[in-house]
């Protein structure tokens, strides 16, 4: 690999793991913030607001990454992240904490939306599988450092200092990225879907806030309010849909959802990462009001899963290209039903040591599955349509996670929400954990599914010398026969 290019890809994994830390780092940070800020009622909209910016702006910067170019939108994004992060450090409010959290959060989303593209238009085949293996396992690691480095901010510097931290390691990137990431950008008449993004993000946004105010909210009106809201949201994205087969140039081309095999990465994709954020979310949960650990102890129980996933993300790049990820989608598969298999027999009496070693299992399974699903979207996304079809893999992962957090929550909230709360909580949780089993048996049932599909099988099997070619010509056929 080229200097230039080693420091490109070193900016992209740094990038990638300041947005993706984002969603964690400030939880912890959260208790001491409500007592500085005050403003508790608002306790769940500093994490949500930053999701929902992210979910709305990451099929736009793919989409004018296509038009504009990449380094470009990469750019502005980490500039927009680092403005974000500046004022939320200054925040002197609630309501001000949210807002900056906001423009953090559209900034963030090219952090991690665009680093994907990026490697896929500068390397190829063998190479760029381990890169992005790489990329992949930044995920695994970010989501536990996160809760980790924002305690001992919190403890010995200042809540600020989560925020002020960004700054230097995110102007490092864009140097970096400015002075060495090639500009391929070519001028087109290629116009901006207006209606497309204006339906698309009204739609998503009353979409997740409906399901979010439906879920904390119990008063009967409340309710309907928020039903409402989801039935507006439904009609706006069905505006979206009749909007793009119209379009000239359309915001998202519908025609990335004609492809199988892609299909078959963001439907996977979305089912394993809300898979992911809910064990992420409720071992910690267990673990400390249930076994009665400390913020620290659950911290510490989840450390294998920021060894297992990067490394299941670092095999899937190293092995793919020689045993076809097809394979790596069995092992990943197996590993899945092992780790949550094991998870729905979790009682009071199961030993941390015992949850850890699920955990560890569970954690190769998230890496190996991921990556082969991000390496075969790659493969499938045409040049033309690439930023906007990597950026809807991402999108889908970011709609899991919304997803599956409101899901879980809700059978979660309606049993807790009583005088009963604390040992009704475990019944709850260990209902999670079953829930989590179940789906995640579905969810193997469709890969080895998908896997039996003549196309999507040759797909898989990128061993031998035409490998590039091979996936190309099967992402045709699978596209042409769909």
């Amino acid at each position: 690999m080229k200097s230039s290019s080693l420091k490109v890809v070193l900016a992209l994994y740094l990038t990638t793991f300041l947005a993706a830390i984002e969603g964690t780092i400030v939880s912890t940070a959260m208790p001491i913030i409500i007592n500085n800020l005050e403003g508790a009622e608002l306790y769940s909209w500093v994490n949500t607001i930053y999701l929902l910016a992210m979910v709305v702006a990451t099929p736009l910067y793919g989409k004018l990454s296509d038009i504009y170019g990449r380094k470009l939108l990469i750019s502005i994004g980490i500039i927009i992240f680092i403005i974000g992060s500046a004022l939320s450090g200054i925040a002197w409010s609630m309501p001000s904490l949210i807002v900056f959290r906001a423009i953090q959060g559209i900034g963030g989303a090219s952090l991690l939306t665009l680093p994907m593209v990026i490697i896929t238009d500068l390397f190829q085949d063998q190479q760029r599988y381990k890169i992005q293996g790489w990329l992949s396992s930044i995920w695994g690691v970010a989501g536990i450092l996160g809760p980790l480095t924002g305690g001992l901010l919190v403890d010995y510097v200042s809540w600020r200092s989560i925020f002020y931290l960004n700054v230097p390691f995110a102007f490092i990137a864009l140097v970096l990225i400015y002075k060495f990431l090639p500009n391929h950008y070519k001028k087109t008449a290629r116009s901006i879907d207006a209606k497309g993004i204006t339906t698309f993000s009204v739609g998503i946004l009353l979409l997740l806030y409906g399901l979010n105010g439906f879920v904390e909210n119990d008063e009967i009106t409340a309710k309907w309010i928020y039903t409402l809201l989801m039935v507006i949201a439904i009609i706006c994205l069905y505006a979206f849909v009749r909007v793009e087969k119209h379009a000239n140039d359309p915001f998202i081309p519908l025609e990335i959802f004609t492809n199988r095999m892609f299909r078959f990465t963001l439907i996977s994709g979305f089912v394993l990462s809300a898979i992911t954020v809910a064990i992420i979310f409720y071992i910690p949960l267990w673990m400390q009001h249930v076994k009665g650990l400390s913020a620290t102890g659950s911290g510490l129980v989840m450390i294998p899963l920021s060894i297992t996933w990067p490394l299941g993300s670092i095999l899937a790049g190293q092995f793919a290209f020689r045993y076809g990820m097809r394979t790596m989608g069995f092992i990943g598969s197996i590993c899945l039903l092992l780790g949550s298999g094991a998870m729905a027999t979790i009682t009071v009496d199961t030993s941390p040591i015992l949850i850890m070693f699920y955990i560890l299992i569970s954690g190769m399974a998230f890496g190996i599955l991921l990556s082969s699903f991000s390496f075969l979207a790659s493969a499938v996304a045409s040049e033309k349509v690439r930023g906007a079809g990597l950026s809807a893999v991402q999108l889908f992962r970011s709609l899991g996670q919304a997803v599956g957090l409101v899901l879980f929550g809700m059978l979660l909230y309606s049993q807790t929400n009583s005088p009963q709360y604390v040992s009704l909580l475990e019944i709850s949780i260990r209902q999670i954990f079953g829930a989590i089993a179940f789906i995640s048996l579905l969810l193997v049932i469709y890969i080895i599914w998908a896997l039996r599909n003549k196309a999507l099988l040759a797909s898989y099997n990128f061993a031998g010398e035409s490998k590039s070619t091979k996936v190309k010509q099967v992402a045709q056929v699978s596209a042409d026969g769909s």
